[in-house]
């Protein structure tokens, strides 16, 4: 895949030091990787084009400020004809950050993050109840992030 997109050791290196710390200035990350800025920023523009990087964001302790409850939800479908429908409305939930189309027991798996459990069971109460298409679903509550991490690019090459 990196051969077909065109992608090399640095374009590599640059994605793996940005996927640790995306604040670093092109120059002092130019300095590490012993090329110019300007290299960097030209590097940089032409993944954004290529859909390798698909943008920055910044990352945010959500417990500091208030949500306190992150979950999965396995969510059976009737038909996995029915999939997209579903996920459209799904969409819809702003509290719902992740979805998946997935094999196994479940048909979508989904990641949601709410302010308390009471926001949580209006949500699968309210809302997931309601879209057509949802047979059932089932909810994990996570009590603890123990680590998450981007994967180290520069060693697929």
């Amino acid at each position: 895949m990196s051969q077909q997109l065109n992608i090399d050791k640095l374009d590599l290196q640059i994605i793996s030091e940005m996927s640790t710390d995306a604040s670093i200035s092109y120059a002092e990350l130019g300095k590490k990787l012993f090329v110019s800025g300007g290299t960097i920023h030209v590097r940089i523009k032409k993944l954004h084009e290529m859909g390798v990087i698909k943008g920055t964001r910044l990352q945010v302790n959500l417990r500091a400020i208030g949500y306190d409850v992150l979950a999965f939800i396995g969510i059976y479908l009737e038909k996995s004809s029915l999939y997209e429908n579903v996920a459209k409305q799904l969409l819809k939930i702003p509290q719902i950050v992740r979805l998946n189309y997935t094999t196994g027991s479940y048909s979508m798996f989904a990641e949601i993050i709410c302010k308390d459990s009471g926001e949580l069971r209006k949500i699968l109460q309210d809302d997931l109840q309601h879209i057509k298409g949802i047979e059932r679903t089932e909810t994990i509550i996570s009590l603890e992030e123990s680590f998450s991490r981007p994967i180290n690019v520069s060693e697929v090459v």
